[in-house]
């Protein structure tokens, strides 16, 4: 029997974590290496899961990001104190002190989460003594209507990821925010024949058009009307006016969005970003739960980072229940 079918009515667990991508199964292993009872929740629905290859990942690289969660959850499960539960997270609701001491939290901070089964699977209900939110992000693409069909193939949105693939192609960068300079900048190491597309909106300065087109980058300003292409091949941008720009692929930069409505009305602190702030410790505003990934500053990143930092909290957040059952707060000397 594996870790997934055991029932439900079991003794609380020591860490909810919220999203079974990179950081949440990275921190899974390590806590329940501590001898920690850990669930997993996670919905299996992986924001890339168009991408087709990931990179950069020790041991992995070009391995496909759905396989990378396959080992990483295989691995989870070895453990007997691992629980990995196929649900889309609805609620996490915190404990009264009262309510968590007589479920046996000695610090009085708890959360009862609860989860919908998808795919078939049964929905829990946890109560956990921490909340960790690996949710990553749901991502917002500009508003073009076949951007999707080329996107995790010929249109990506991490330079650091998919840049190498990308060499002396010529090459598109399209975005609405205030960051493409920088993303543009990046690109320039893959290719030299690069436009950056606007989409009308007013996000390049003056001074760094200046800049970029000394480096032999263009900035096209005016509003695209679609992604054109013959078949899967991306071959170009058209504009609104008609006019079609041959490209073969490149970048695309998203907004984002921190999944975290199972909160309720609980106010969680985020930065200008939407993205939710943590201290060192990798703990939010909301005292016992903490986040880790791509839904904290800065943002999307390549998975062995998400890895790394979930590896990082966890430690942090293991500390954290130790020192609340000694009684000894939670300051890490």
């Amino acid at each position: 029997m594996t870790a997934s079918d055991r029932t439900e009515g079991e003794a609380p667990i020591g860490v909810a974590i919220i999203g079974g991508g990179p950081a949440g199964l990275s921190a899974g292993l390590q806590l329940v290496r501590a001898n920690r009872r850990i669930a997993i929740l996670d919905s299996n629905r992986p924001r890339h899961s168009a991408t087709l290859e990931s990179h950069g990942f020790l041991t992995r690289d070009g391995a496909p990001p759905l396989e990378l969660r396959r080992l990483g959850r295989e691995e989870f499960e070895r453990y007997p104190t691992a629980r990995f539960a196929q649900v889309m997270t609805r609620e996490v609701q915190p404990l009264t002190p009262e309510e968590a001491r007589a479920t046996g939290f000695p610090d009085g901070i708890g959360f009862r989460v609860r989860g919908t089964g998808v795919r078939g699977a049964s929905d829990v209900e946890f109560l956990s003594r921490r909340v960790l939110i690996a949710a990553g992000l749901t991502e917002e693409l500009p508003a073009l209507p076949l951007i999707r069909a080329y996107y995790g193939t010929a249109l990506h949105s991490c330079v650091e990821c998919d840049g190498f693939e990308k060499t002396d192609k010529p090459l598109a960068l399209i975005g609405e925010t205030s960051d493409v300079f920088a993303r543009a900048l990046l690109i320039s190491r893959f290719s030299s024949d690069l436009i950056v597309f606007t989409n009308g909106a007013d996000t390049v300065r003056p001074d760094q058009e200046a800049q970029l087109s000394a480096v032999g980058i263009r900035v096209e300003r005016r509003a695209i009307d679609d992604i054109v292409g013959e078949k899967a091949e991306m071959t170009g941008v058209r504009l609104t006016d008609g006019t079609v720009i041959p490209r073969v692929g490149g970048f695309v930069r998203p907004r984002w969005h921190a999944p975290v409505e199972f909160l309720g009305e609980q106010a969680i602190e985020r930065d200008d970003w939407g993205l939710i702030r943590v201290d060192e410790r990798g703990e939010t505003s909301i005292r016992g739960v903490y986040a880790a990934g791509d839904i904290v500053p800065p943002g999307p990143q390549q998975l062995i980072i998400a890895a790394g930092n979930g590896a990082q909290v966890a430690a942090k957040l293991n500390m954290d229940l130790i020192r609340g059952a000694l009684g000894v707060g939670k300051i890490d000397d």
